[in-house]
């Protein structure tokens, strides 16, 4: 292509992106959706027709049995993830008054059309619905998007933070977003939160896509969501209603995309989708309608606690120029963590830490009576984040000997994760045993068909680089094929006596960009049940240990010093030996149970697996090396 053929391309494109919408045009916009919006409703029941549900009666048990002084709330860990969605469907159902959506990503796969087609079906029996839309992450198509500008009269979306005023843009629009708002590109709503009635209300880690819900074949997410009835909705209503007024959240038809598109054609219909496996979907919304079901799986397991918190950053985090100050979540985490004296157990996908983060953490490992800090993280095998998985790597001898910390990192095929594979879909041949050498760990008999395909960036939680290509922030390819498991779960225990499940990783995004939310529930049988959940995900058949090599026969004491040295560059940190390694638990009589990383007999009973387990080799090596010398500069968007 010539100059100048490259020149108009790019002379087009710029024009593209910073197409605009004039305020007339937005009002017209606005005006054909709202006349669009139909007013009649499937039902005139004063209850909008609700289906009875026992997780929206733990709500009416709750407020009955608390009192101004001593609050009760009911609490329940979702671990699976075709219960979480379960749950989900089951509460939209049982909606009287209102319902207030808020998330991050929202894919218009079968997991987020069957959510959405809940929430329209909600809408039209006379039940308020609020979706509220992280812009970067928002339903995929424009068509979609203007088709429910004028869906029904009770039913309101909102795009939060949309940059050069579209509600989608395409990669290179995304460059251009790059070089003129990067920091605006940045700041992300990464609050997650379905509330029903202002009475109960489920935040965590979740999205809505097929990849939180084990509806997925290839790559799914072992997630934690937690389910809370009680007085704490309230507050969760009040910090919804905050992101839903804020200038930030703006109507889709006043964008210039899908205001465009309604002045051109008017409102389109939303056509029906088409499910990839519509047995599922069926029988999840059978399953949604059994109260016997749901009350046994799902409602039962809940436990009653007293008071609870609702931590969460507002959108002024976005608003002035010193976003730090405003980090509520991460000055509230930050506090739990300092107050431990026994331990802290953390949870977090990406290991990449802020500076205040690895201060505090380097303080705690100072004390005389040091708490122990074990963390629950991704494998590079099983992580969708390969460049904060090749940050955390270049760190590992920080956290291991200036942090203090036990390291397990999550297997890709784990042996006993809490995660419905025949949900997935995927085709599960007879397991047939490898050729000599003998196999190193128990077989994986889920293993599916060698698949050539990957997840599109879209379901990648990575921030503004979660628009690179595909070997910046999908997970890599591995030595053997199956249903792929990535650790997405944050949350803390500390101390046996404090839980908490939210939306952080525990990262310098967190810190500095997202906005975050938390739930945190001080009850010892709570805090059991969240360890408990926890322990499973670094046990030997789901995690490797991080522990550090064996020492060099001859001048150990100098390769440690130049490893050192070169770690703390922050580009060319190319020493190619680092101080730590995985470990793969080895049982037998003399190793009956396993041991900690720093437990004397550790090497009894563990070996070495190498740095990359389960990784194809041919990516083992130079990619994750590269970023770790080069990356460190990205560390605050990661």
């Amino acid at each position: 292509m010539s100059l100048h053929r490259l020149a108009a391309a790019a002379l087009v494109l710029l024009l593209s992106a910073c197409a605009t919408l004039s305020p007339q045009e937005a009002d017209r916009a606005a005006a054909i959706a709202a006349a669009a919006r139909p007013a009649v409703l499937d039902c005139d029941a004063a209850d909008a027709c609700a289906q009875p549900s026992p997780l929206r009666q733990l709500a009416g048990r709750a407020f009955a049995e608390s009192t101004p002084e001593q609050p009760r709330h009911y609490a329940l860990i979702l671990d699976r993830g075709t219960d979480a969605l379960l749950a989900r469907v089951n509460l939209i159902r049982s909606a009287t008054t209102a319902i207030d959506l808020q998330t991050y990503i929202f894919d218009e796969d079968d997991a987020g059309r069957l959510v959405l087609d809940e929430l329209l079906a909600a809408a039209r029996r006379g039940v308020r619905v609020r979706l509220l839309m992280d812009q970067l992450s928002a339903l995929q198509n424009v068509a979609t998007l203007a088709a429910l500008a004028g869906a029904h009269e009770n039913f309101r979306v909102r795009l939060y933070n949309p940059v050069l005023r579209r509600a989608r843009i395409s990669y290179p629009q995304y460059v251009v977003a790059a070089a003129c708002c990067w920091r605006q590109l940045n700041q992300r709503m990464h609050t997650k939160l379905l509330l029903v009635d202002g009475a109960v209300g489920i935040t965590g880690g979740r999205n809505y896509q097929d990849t939180y819900y084990d509806w997925d074949d290839e790559y799914n997410f072992r997630d934690r969501d937690l389910l809370v009835a009680g007085p704490v909705a309230r507050v969760m209503a009040a910090d919804f209603e905050t992101f839903w007024t804020d200038p930030r959240s703006v109507p889709p038809a006043r964008l210039v995309d899908v205001g465009h598109a309604l002045l051109e054609g008017g409102v389109p219909v939303l056509p029906p989708h088409v499910f990839e496996r519509p047995e599922r979907a069926a029988a999840m919304r059978a399953d949604a309608a059994d109260a016997a079901l749901v009350r046994a799986r799902l409602a039962e397991a809940a436990i009653p606690v007293g008071g609870v918190r609702y931590i969460s950053d507002t959108p002024e985090k976005h608003h002035g120029d010193h976003p730090l100050q405003l980090a509520v979540a991460s000055d509230s985490l930050r506090g739990l963590i300092e107050s431990a004296d026994e331990q802290v157990l953390l949870q977090t996908p990406y290991l990449v830490l802020s500076d205040a983060a690895q201060d505090m953490f380097a303080q705690l490992h100072e004390r005389p009576d040091a708490p122990r800090i074990i963390v629950s993280t991704n494998s590079l095998a099983a992580t969708d984040a390969f460049i904060a998985y090749a940050l955390s790597y270049k760190y590992k001898r920080r956290y291991l000997r200036e942090f203090g910390f036990n390291i397990y990192e999550y297997k890709p095929f784990p042996a006993d994760a809490p995660v419905d594979l025949a949900a997935t879909g995927a085709f599960l041949p007879d397991y047939e045993p490898e050729p000599e050498p003998p196999p190193t760990r128990p077989p994986d008999r889920d293993s599916v068909l060698r698949s050539a395909r990957y997840r599109q960036p879209l379901g990648s939680e990575y921030g503004a680089t979660r628009y690179l290509r595909r070997r910046a922030n999908e997970p890599v390819p591995l030595k053997r094929a199956g249903v792929r498991i990535g650790m997405h779960a944050k949350s803390l225990v500390i101390d046996d006596r404090i839980g908490v499940v939210g939306t952080h990783n525990f990262d310098p995004r967190g810190d500095r960009y997202n906005t975050e939310s938390a739930v945190v529930i001080e009850d010892p049988e709570f805090a059991a049940a969240l360890e408990a959940s926890i322990r499973r995900d670094i046990s030997p058949a789901n995690s490797w240990v991080i522990a550090p090599r064996d020492k060099a026969p001859v001048l150990w004491g100098l390769e440690y010093s130049l490893a050192k040295a070169s770690e703390y560059l922050p580009i060319f940190d190319l020493w190619p030996v680092r101080y730590a390694t995985s470990y793969e638990y080895v049982p037998g009589p003399a190793c009956p149970e396993p041991l900690p990383p720093d437990h004397p007999r550790f090497r009894e009973c563990y070996r070495p697996v190498g740095d990359f387990p389960e990784v194809n080799p041919a990516l083992k090596g130079l990619p994750t090396r590269l970023f770790t010398a080069f990356g460190a500069g990205l560390a605050p968007i990661l």
